[in-house]
């Protein structure tokens, strides 16, 4: 099956960050290693990309 079948696909979700979505905060605490909360802070300050919340994380 093709990944990129339509025009939001598999790569624009791994873009974002679902703040809402438990597993994902998750994930990103974890790969981090930081905790949940700060991934959450980390999201209403920068806002849902990816990029800008691990560069936000990093500097922590």
């Amino acid at each position: 099956m093709n990944e990129n079948k339509t025009s939001r696909g598999r790569g624009q979700d791994r873009r974002l960050v679902a703040g809402k979505q438990e597993h994902e905060v998750r994930y990103e605490a974890k790969k981090m290693d930081v905790p949940k909360d700060e991934v959450r802070d980390a999201i209403a300050s920068e806002g849902n990309s990816r990029d800008k919340i691990e560069r936000k994380l990093d500097k922590s």
